[in-house]
């Protein structure tokens, strides 16, 4: 059996886990790495070519280390008990019951994961955390962990993930920053040194952060805030463009040539979504609650509000151009996933969409090509007729009243609209709640178009 430098443990085998720890063991062939989780159908995913979450080089990511030294497997306890180093990746969703409902992050299952590692561990290990956690997590970890009898020592780190879903390979091999966090004793450094060693296989010593462990856990929340924070700006801006008629576009491009501004994160849209700025922006709206911060947390939950505002203003552009009524209006949602080459759905602005659309009693069908399956799921509830599912963009518009783009796929720029055109229902609609088309071209063919923070084009 082949002997290993280190044995790296992750528990978590999803969109955080399972592209980081291919990258660690593509990129470091000394080290074993296991990704072990509950869901046994995942895990199953994982050892062939149809992987449980879709990312652009993820497949050849891990069939290059798969079976070498990357590992997939349901025996928790056994793993933790080999590994020395285990990166926590479990779900932290936002609480839905008790105190801090719909905006404490929900810990139930990292205290189950942390209690797991305790029983099974029979030597000193170093734990980092890699799920978004609260401020001070990392203290009441160890208080659990170390809280032992057998003279087991664990070192918790913060190892903050900062990958964008749809780029996640991308993200991994190049990143901006690696940032690890410690405390500042003997056993910390050691511990932190040893995370800092792996990244430095493939990623430039000083893109390597360190910090104190409290640090690095509120720099996630905080990145992701800011984050957040500009598309809701840009997005507020839209809707003064729309009665203005002023171009968000031009505005955007203005601002962002500002040194001081730059141009990322301003791009106009339909809103956010994906699992994190959401629920990460909440978690801190209640963490500044739970200090007294009444006036900081009001100024973040702005955001998120401006976020749903931007999703309800979309729809309601769409009954009210169309007649003041869709109901019984076959409507085709171009896109489902919360952003381009990613399959999830996770807080999707289509899923608000739909719902809203399907309230209104229209007849709403869903392509989208990675993501049907989630959909699918995701309105499993709903009224029977209402939502029809159709892979072939040319068929889910074929007799609809309108389109609305609500993902950013490459592929939709080259649809043949006028095909499409001719297979609609007249008068016929865009929506493009991603400024992604050709506006000029498709009022020449014959729609009505309306963008997001510019002025439309309607037939007379």
């Amino acid at each position: 059996m082949r002997q290993f430098e280190k044995r790296i443990l992750c528990i978590g085998a999803g969109h955080v886990g399972g592209p980081t720890m291919a990258m660690i063991a593509a990129r470091c062939p000394q080290y074993e790495v296991t990704v072990v989780d509950i869901n046994a159908e995942r895990i199953r995913a994982w050892q062939t070519d149809n992987l449980p979450i879709y990312e652009p080089g993820l497949l050849e990511l891990v069939r290059s280390a798969r079976g070498r030294n990357l590992f997939f497997s349901t025996d928790i306890e056994e793993a933790i008990d080999d590994a020395e180093i285990i990166f926590v990746s479990v779900n932290t969703p936002t609480k839905t019951f008790g105190e801090g409902a719909g905006k404490a992050a929900d810990l139930q299952y990292w205290e189950k994961t942390a209690r797991t590692i305790l029983d099974a561990s029979r030597a000193n290990k170093i734990i980092v955390e890699k799920s978004t956690l609260p401020v001070r997590t990392a203290r009441a970890m160890e208080r659990i962990l170390n809280a032992n009898h057998r003279n087991i020592h664990f070192e918790v780190l913060s190892n903050p993930e900062f990958l964008a879903e749809g780029t996640a390979v991308k993200d991994l091999e190049s990143p901006d920053r690696v940032l690890v966090g410690s405390s500042d004793t003997p056993e910390g450094r050691a511990a932190r040194n040893a995370i800092v060693d792996i990244y430095a296989h493939w990623v430039p010593r000083e893109r390597i952060v360190t910090s104190n462990v409290w640090s690095a856990e509120l720099s996630k929340l905080a990145a992701n805030a800011f984050l957040a924070q500009r598309i809701s700006s840009i997005n507020s801006i839209s809707a003064l463009c729309e009665k203005t008629s002023a171009d968000v576009a031009e505005v955007s491009r203005a601002i962002g040539m500002d040194s001081r501004i730059g141009g990322g994160f301003l791009k106009v849209s339909v809103g956010f979504g994906g699992s994190c700025f959401r629920k990460d922006i909440l978690n801190l709206v209640y963490i500044c609650e739970s200090y007294g911060l009444d006036e900081v947390a009001r100024y973040w939950e702005s955001v998120v509000s401006i976020n749903e505002y931007q999703k309800r203003r979309f729809v309601k552009t769409m009954t009210n151009e169309m007649f003041n009524t869709v109901a019984d209006k076959r409507i085709a949602l171009l896109g489902f996933a919360f952003k381009k080459d990613t399959g999830d759905t996770r807080d999707s602005p289509a899923l608000v969409v739909a719902r809203r659309l399907i309230e209104e009693r229209a007849i709403v069908v869903i392509s989208d090509p990675k993501a049907l399956a989630n959909a699918r799921a995701d309105l499993s509830d709903a009224p029977p007729g209402r939502v029809v599912f159709e892979q072939d963009p040319y068929l889910a518009a074929r007799g609809a009243h309108a389109i609305a783009l609500l993902t950013e796929w490459d592929a939709y720029r080259a649809l043949d609209y006028e095909k499409i055109f001719d297979s609609m229902e007249k008068p016929a609609f865009v929506f493009d709640g991603r400024n992604l088309l050709d506006h000029e071209a498709l009022y020449r063919i014959g729609f009505s178009v309306f963008p997001i923070g510019k002025p439309a084009l309607k037939q007379s």
